[in-house]
């Protein structure tokens, strides 16, 4: 589908001091840090320019764009249809208001994480930056969402590793946090925490069609860019929200068990805060390991390496672990032909992200 859309352009270099300043930093900062920093910078710009943009219908996104590997480049303005950004392989042309052309094309619609192409008459490919998108919900308008997908242009290792850091930092912050409460977390139901960061926000379709180390990349990439706002979108068909994917009556019995920890009260303010979360996955994921290690079967299954604390903590993440000790009892070694279908998948994303990604 070609569309003719608009575009605004700023015609002056957007915080030219700012990326001045970000470009002397990065001198004495490491590959990866200077890397994020230059994003960064420009991912905010492009917010502070959006914030002065003038409001949008509810039907159309505004997308922030700005040449590829050039802090000072202004950046520019494309409005769009939501109906053409929802639509795969949808292409818009875009005229600015410098009289230019630019080529939006949809790669993977997905609302806010939307990753798109955009490129100049040359062919030339400019980074899309961050998205301003109107929520809707019942059909009239919820809030105004910011955000920035792992789109093609965007993708680097340095990015990649920096969304690992920042999970990684998560986790270890709310382990510290608890820890100072008197709840201890052990040391592997953190690791397998950071592994169901990526399994959680893997689409089971793409597990099945595309290059796996690359959905996971992209899936850290998101971390990198977007923080705290990370998945902030991201609800499932059975209620799960936010980066934990965790379901409104588990977070309220995690809150009733540990009182305590102060757990916010609201879910979706929960689970949207990136440290609150995580306290509560960890919570549960303990848990939920101190529960099965009073079962004989699992102790078995343990003793036999019939079964590991990965594969039961994974498994009993995505489904009721309280039925995990009958599973092991009925099907011994071949317990895993008994879970549900989505759990044997969740299980065989997590063995590929144990094997694919380097979490050092």
């Amino acid at each position: 589908m070609f569309a003719p859309a608009l575009a605004h352009k700023h015609l002056r270099p957007a915080s030219t001091d700012a990326a001045h300043t970000g470009a002397v930093e990065a001198a004495a900062l490491s590959p990866d840090q200077a890397a994020l920093n230059l994003v960064q910078t420009r991912i905010h710009d492009a917010r502070q320019l959006l914030d002065a943009q003038p409001a949008t219908p509810d039907d159309a996104v505004t997308l922030a764009v700005a040449e590829a590997d050039t802090p000072s480049a202004p950046i520019q303005f494309l409005q769009v249809p939501k109906a053409v950004f929802l639509q795969p392989d949808a292409q818009t042309l875009v005229k600015t208001t410098a009289g230019a052309q630019l080529t939006l094309k949809v790669v993977r619609p997905n609302y806010v994480n939307t990753a798109v192409t955009v490129t100049d008459a040359s062919g030339r490919a400019l980074d899309p930056l961050l998205v301003r998108y109107p929520v809707e919900k019942s059909g009239a308008l919820s809030e105004i969402a910011y955000y920035t997908s792992a789109h093609p242009a965007l993708a680097q290792p340095a990015l990649v590793r920096a969304g690992g850091a920042y999970v990684q930092r998560t986790l270890a912050g709310a382990a510290a946090s608890l820890a100072q409460q008197g709840i201890q977390i052990a040391p592997d139901v953190l690791d397998v925490a950071e592994h169901l960061a990526i399994v959680e926000h893997t689409d089971h379709k793409r597990f099945e069609h595309e290059d796996h180390a690359a959905l996971f990349a992209e899936i850290r990439t998101l971390y990198a860019l977007n923080a705290g706002d990370t998945f902030r979108y991201s609800v499932s068909t059975a209620g799960a929200g936010g980066m934990i994917q965790m379901i409104p009556q588990t977070y309220a019995d995690i809150r009733a068990h540990h009182p305590e920890v102060g757990l916010e009260a609201d879910f979706v303010t929960g689970m949207r805060d990136h440290q609150n979360a995580a306290k509560a996955m960890l919570l549960y994921m303990q848990d939920t390991w101190d529960g099965l290690l009073k079962s004989d079967e699992v102790k078995q299954a343990l003793a036999a390496h019939t079964a590991t604390e990965a594969d039961l903590l994974a498994a009993g993440y995505n489904s009721n672990p309280a039925r995990l000790p009958a599973y092991l009892k009925r099907g011994g070694a071949g317990w895993r032909t008994l879970i549900p279908a989505e759990t044997k998948m969740y299980l065989r994303i997590y063995a590929a992200v144990d094997n694919l990604v380097d979490f050092s």
